[in-house]
Parts: C-alpha cells; sequence; structure tokens
C-alpha cells in the first residue's frame, strides 16, 4: 500500500479516473478541522455563507465540477445510525451542495444493512481498480489515505458496493424519509 498525506492527493486520483469514483462513510462522526466551524454554527442555529467555505471545500467542489464534467460518475454512500449524531444531522443539512457539484449521495441506515456486509474503514473505490482508504487519528481527523490496487483488497471493496449501492436512499428520498426525522 502507499500512504499519501498533504494537500491535494486527491486530485492525482480523481484526474486518473475514467468511469466512477465511489465513495463509502461509514462512521456517525468525523473531526475534520474544515468543519468545526460550520458544525459549530449550525449547532447554534447560525448560518454559514457560501462565501465563508474554507478554501478546502472550494478546492474539492471544483474537483467534482470537473469530474462530473469529463462524465465520471461520483456516489457517495453514507451508512449512518438511527437516531443520528450531531454530526450526521449537520451532513444531512449540508448534503445539497454535494448534489450541486455532481455527486450522487445516497444514505442507508446501519440497521438496515447486515452488520458483515458494512466494513469498518471508509474509502474512495475508483473505477474498481483502485481503492483508497481514507485514514484517520485517533482523535478521528483525517491524517491520509492508504492506496492499494491489491486486486483481493479491491475485490472486497468492489463486493461492499455492489451490496450496499443498490439499498441506499437517494439524498433527497432520505430527508424527507421518517429515518431522517427521528428524534
Amino acid at each position: 500500500m502507499l500512504y499519501v498525506a498533504g494537500d491535494g492527493i486527491f486530485e492525482p486520483l480523481f484526474r486518473a479516473t475514467r468511469r466512477r469514483a465511489f465513495h463509502l462513510e461509514v462512521k456517525d462522526s468525523y473531526a475534520v478541522a474544515d468543519e468545526i466551524e460550520a458544525l459549530r454554527r449550525w449547532a447554534a442555529g447560525e448560518s454559514y455563507e457560501i462565501e465563508e467555505q474554507p478554501e478546502s471545500w472550494k478546492a474539492w467542489d471544483d474537483l467534482m465540477v470537473e469530474s462530473a464534467e469529463r462524465g465520471i460518475a461520483l456516489e457517495r454512500l453514507r451508512v449512518v445510525t438511527v437516531p443520528h449524531s450531531d454530526y450526521t444531522r449537520w451532513l444531512l443539512s449540508e448534503t445539497h451542495t454535494r448534489v450541486e457539484v455532481g455527486e450522487v449521495v445516497r444514505w442507508l441506515p446501519r440497521h438496515l444493512t447486515e452488520p458483515t456486509d458494512v466494513p469498518s474503514d471508509d474509502f474512495w473505490l475508483f473505477d474498481d481498480d483502485k481503492v483508497a482508504f481514507t485514514t484517520f487519528n485517533e482523535a478521528g481527523e483525517f491524517t491520509g489515505l492508504s492506496i492499494t490496487t491489491d486486486p483481493g483488497i479491491v475485490g472486497l471493496c468492489a463486493q461492499a458496493r455492489a451490496t450496499l449501492w443498490p439499498n441506499g436512499i437517494d439524498h433527497a428520498r432520505y430527508a424527507e424519509s421518517e429515518y431522517a426525522n427521528t428524534p
């Protein structure tokens, strides 16, 4: 496996992608430094304008738009616990921005899955031939990517996608569902 960290680590992966980039998220909370202020303001009932977004968010949005314009299918599946954590509720309120830049986002309540079908780690699957595991430190902060083309590992991740993605609920439907509105 190749470990990469730092700014700009996703660009080469997306620019080399020809068909699809699939992201599986399985944690109910993250400690992403660039999200702390937006999450704090959301919890306080304050607005957070797009002009106030960190540069890293803008760079991500630009990369997603560029990828979508090249015809790359951008898929994101969030396996979440119901009732939701504060972090998940905040994500739900912000996911329209993912959709606006070309991502197809689905949600899957954890209790509707078989525990053995859900990997324990988040990952990106690129064109079903490369996996980038997103790595986090013990505080939940993103630290980098561990990338592999090992056919066995890629196959397991592709199988997880094949099993979970069809069961995910499209963001717009999920936002109105009983799962999203469970106190």
